[in-house]
């Protein structure tokens, strides 16, 4: 590799920090909320601000964009936000994955576990196809059960997972520990 084309991927690189630490900067913390102890990452002022949406949606897009993705799966509900723009930005479908009782057609759903109790996830049958190649989108990787249950979905309906896009992970939550073996990528991290 010459010097000229690593100083080009040091920039990029350099870059792209900036750009994170830009978006880091628009998320509100909110303290003790939903109770207290709990540090709540509140992206609403992030989708607010249309450069930080933009840019958001850019650099979800970015690490996929040569992949040909047939189908960009949203988790309800905030990651329908970036899943639709995303799908259009990758020239891919997009779907839904919503609670029970939301979807009007014919469906498979999964329940998981929560900290204190279950959870059921449901995605039309028709959602995704043997082979289809999938991107799972959501705003945030915590403990990633949310997450696992999407791919459980997809899988069992024989789509192919590229890859897990989520905005904020919560490192200290260790999510991504479900994932090993897929694409995980997340833009912006917290440690604590």
């Amino acid at each position: 590799m010459n010097s000229e084309y690593r100083f080009s991927l040091l920039i990029i690189h350099c870059l792209s920090l900036i750009k994170m630490d830009h978006l880091r900067k628009l998320i509100r913390e909110v303290p003790d909320f939903p109770k207290e102890g709990i540090n709540f990452y509140d992206i609403t002022t992030l989708l607010k601000d249309a450069e930080g949406l933009r840019q958001t949606v850019d650099a979800l897009a970015e690490h996929f964009k040569d992949e040909k993705i047939d189908t960009v799966i949203g988790v309800e509900s905030r990651g329908f936000i970036f899943a639709a723009p995303l799908a259009y930005h990758l020239n891919a479908g997009f779907v839904p994955v919503r609670k029970p009782k939301k979807l009007p057609a014919e469906k498979v759903s999964v329940s998981y576990d929560l900290e204190y109790g279950q959870d059921t996830l449901e995605m039309h049958k028709d959602a995704v196809g043997e082979g289809h190649k999938v991107l799972i989108v959501d705003d945030l990787l915590a403990t990633g059960g949310t997450a696992k249950a999407v791919v459980d979905l997809v899988e069992g309906l024989g789509g192919n997972i590229v890859g897990l896009l989520f905005v904020v992970e919560l490192n200290f939550l260790k999510g991504r520990d479900k994932f090993n073996g897929y694409d995980v990528r997340s833009l912006i991290s917290y440690d604590s």
